[in-house]
Protein backbone atom coordinates (compact mmCIF):
# COMPACT_ATOMS: atom_id res chain seq x y z
CA UNK A 1 0.00 0.00 0.00
CA UNK A 2 1.50 3.43 -0.44
CA UNK A 3 0.81 7.04 0.31
CA UNK A 4 -1.18 9.82 -1.31
CA UNK A 5 1.39 11.65 -3.69
CA UNK A 6 -0.39 14.49 -3.85
CA UNK A 7 -4.17 15.67 -2.32
CA UNK A 8 -5.43 16.43 -5.26
CA UNK A 9 -9.44 16.66 -4.44
CA UNK A 10 -9.18 20.50 -2.86
CA UNK A 11 -7.10 21.45 -5.82
CA UNK A 12 -10.15 20.49 -8.50
CA UNK A 13 -13.19 21.41 -6.39
CA UNK A 14 -15.07 22.64 -9.26
CA UNK A 15 -13.93 20.23 -11.52
CA UNK A 16 -14.85 17.44 -8.42
CA UNK A 17 -18.16 19.12 -8.12
CA UNK A 18 -18.79 18.55 -11.98
CA UNK A 19 -17.31 15.39 -12.07
CA UNK A 20 -19.55 14.45 -9.18
CA UNK A 21 -22.93 16.05 -11.35
CA UNK A 22 -22.48 14.16 -14.34
CA UNK A 23 -21.96 10.88 -12.18
CA UNK A 24 -25.35 11.75 -9.90
CA UNK A 25 -26.82 12.45 -14.01
CA UNK A 26 -26.07 9.00 -15.74
CA UNK A 27 -26.98 7.21 -12.01
CA UNK A 28 -30.35 9.11 -12.20
CA UNK A 29 -30.72 8.11 -16.20
CA UNK A 30 -29.55 4.67 -15.60
CA UNK A 31 -30.13 3.69 -11.94
CA UNK A 32 -27.81 3.41 -9.05
CA UNK A 33 -27.60 -0.49 -9.92
CA UNK A 34 -26.48 -0.76 -13.20
CA UNK A 35 -24.47 2.50 -12.83
CA UNK A 36 -22.73 0.66 -9.78
CA UNK A 37 -21.80 -1.99 -12.23
CA UNK A 38 -20.47 -0.35 -14.97
CA UNK A 39 -18.31 1.60 -11.97
CA UNK A 40 -17.37 -1.07 -10.59
CA UNK A 41 -15.84 -2.76 -14.15
CA UNK A 42 -14.13 -0.19 -15.11
CA UNK A 43 -11.92 0.56 -11.88
CA UNK A 44 -11.06 -2.89 -12.15
CA UNK A 45 -9.74 -2.72 -15.43
CA UNK A 46 -8.31 -0.09 -14.43
CA UNK A 47 -6.64 -1.03 -10.85
CA UNK A 48 -8.37 1.42 -8.95
CA UNK A 49 -8.14 0.17 -5.55
CA UNK A 50 -9.92 3.11 -4.41
CA UNK A 51 -12.50 3.22 -6.72
CA UNK A 52 -13.61 -0.51 -6.04
CA UNK A 53 -13.15 -0.07 -2.24
CA UNK A 54 -15.93 2.52 -2.69
CA UNK A 55 -18.13 0.65 -5.25
CA UNK A 56 -18.45 -2.29 -3.60
CA UNK A 57 -19.22 -0.40 -0.27
CA UNK A 58 -22.36 1.69 -1.69
CA UNK A 59 -23.34 -1.35 -3.63
CA UNK A 60 -23.39 -3.35 -0.43
CA UNK A 61 -25.15 0.06 1.46
CA UNK A 62 -27.90 0.02 -1.47
CA UNK A 63 -28.62 -3.67 -1.31
CA UNK A 64 -26.90 -5.18 -4.05
CA UNK A 65 -26.35 -8.69 -3.58
CA UNK A 66 -22.49 -9.74 -2.49
CA UNK A 67 -22.29 -12.37 -4.99
CA UNK A 68 -22.84 -10.33 -7.94
CA UNK A 69 -20.21 -7.89 -6.91
CA UNK A 70 -17.89 -11.06 -6.82
CA UNK A 71 -19.06 -12.17 -10.09
CA UNK A 72 -18.15 -8.68 -11.76
CA UNK A 73 -14.79 -9.64 -13.09
CA UNK A 74 -15.92 -12.85 -14.49
CA UNK A 75 -19.31 -11.21 -15.77
CA UNK A 76 -19.94 -13.28 -19.05
CA UNK A 77 -19.36 -16.99 -17.29
CA UNK A 78 -21.95 -15.84 -14.45
CA UNK A 79 -26.03 -16.08 -14.53
CA UNK A 80 -26.05 -13.47 -12.20
CA UNK A 81 -26.51 -10.41 -14.61
CA UNK A 82 -29.53 -9.68 -16.89
CA UNK A 83 -28.77 -8.89 -20.54
CA UNK A 84 -28.88 -5.29 -20.29
CA UNK A 85 -26.57 -5.41 -17.87
CA UNK A 86 -24.42 -7.62 -19.52
CA UNK A 87 -24.30 -4.96 -22.60
CA UNK A 88 -23.85 -2.39 -20.37
CA UNK A 89 -20.05 -4.13 -18.86
CA UNK A 90 -19.27 -5.31 -22.55
CA UNK A 91 -19.82 -1.46 -23.52
CA UNK A 92 -18.11 -0.49 -20.73
CA UNK A 93 -15.17 -2.55 -21.26
CA UNK A 94 -15.00 -1.86 -25.16
CA UNK A 95 -14.54 2.28 -24.51
CA UNK A 96 -12.75 1.72 -21.48
CA UNK A 97 -9.82 -0.32 -23.64
CA UNK A 98 -10.23 1.90 -27.03
CA UNK A 99 -8.40 -0.19 -29.64
CA UNK A 100 -7.11 1.21 -33.34
CA UNK A 101 -10.63 0.27 -34.58
CA UNK A 102 -12.66 1.87 -32.01
CA UNK A 103 -15.67 0.07 -30.64
CA UNK A 104 -17.25 -2.52 -33.15
CA UNK A 105 -20.67 -1.85 -35.43
CA UNK A 106 -21.28 -5.62 -33.91
CA UNK A 107 -21.04 -4.62 -30.29
CA UNK A 108 -22.96 -1.03 -31.13
CA UNK A 109 -25.57 -2.65 -32.61
CA UNK A 110 -25.99 -5.54 -29.41
CA UNK A 111 -26.25 -2.80 -27.00
CA UNK A 112 -28.09 -0.67 -28.76
CA UNK A 113 -30.80 -3.45 -28.22
CA UNK A 114 -31.08 -2.62 -24.69
CA UNK A 115 -30.36 1.06 -24.59
CA UNK A 116 -32.35 4.09 -25.84
CA UNK A 117 -30.01 6.67 -27.41
CA UNK A 118 -29.94 8.70 -24.64
CA UNK A 119 -29.53 6.28 -22.23
CA UNK A 120 -26.36 4.93 -24.38
CA UNK A 121 -25.20 8.45 -24.14
CA UNK A 122 -25.08 8.31 -21.11
CA UNK A 123 -23.51 5.20 -20.41
CA UNK A 124 -20.87 6.40 -22.81
CA UNK A 125 -20.31 9.86 -20.27
CA UNK A 126 -20.43 7.71 -17.00
CA UNK A 127 -17.48 5.26 -18.26
CA UNK A 128 -15.70 7.92 -19.27
CA UNK A 129 -16.23 9.47 -15.60
CA UNK A 130 -15.00 6.63 -14.02
CA UNK A 131 -12.39 6.62 -16.18
CA UNK A 132 -11.22 10.20 -14.86
CA UNK A 133 -11.70 9.42 -11.59
CA UNK A 134 -9.68 6.11 -11.71
CA UNK A 135 -6.86 7.95 -13.56
CA UNK A 136 -6.66 10.67 -10.62
CA UNK A 137 -6.97 8.24 -8.24
CA UNK A 138 -4.56 5.52 -9.68
CA UNK A 139 -1.90 8.24 -10.74
CA UNK A 140 -2.03 9.88 -6.97
CA UNK A 141 -1.49 6.78 -5.12
CA UNK A 142 -5.02 7.77 -3.14
CA UNK A 143 -6.03 4.75 -0.40
CA UNK A 144 -8.59 2.78 -0.60
CA UNK A 145 -11.16 3.71 2.26
CA UNK A 146 -8.94 6.91 2.80
CA UNK A 147 -12.56 9.07 1.47
CA UNK A 148 -14.68 7.28 3.75
CA UNK A 149 -15.73 10.23 5.87
CA UNK A 150 -16.13 12.26 3.50
CA UNK A 151 -18.41 10.37 1.48
CA UNK A 152 -20.16 8.93 4.69
CA UNK A 153 -19.20 5.44 4.00
CA UNK A 154 -17.36 5.25 7.84
CA UNK A 155 -20.97 5.10 9.45
CA UNK A 156 -22.07 2.56 7.06
CA UNK A 157 -20.73 -0.41 9.52
CA UNK A 158 -18.41 -1.93 6.66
Amino acid sequence: MHNARIQFAPMIQDHFQKLSQMSHSVETVLGESLFGLVHNRVSQINGCAFCLDMDVKKAKIRGERELRMYHIAVWRDSHLFTDRERAALEWSEAVTQLGREGVSDELYNKVQKHFTEQELVHLTLGISVVNVWNRLNVAFRNPAGSADAYFGLDKAGL
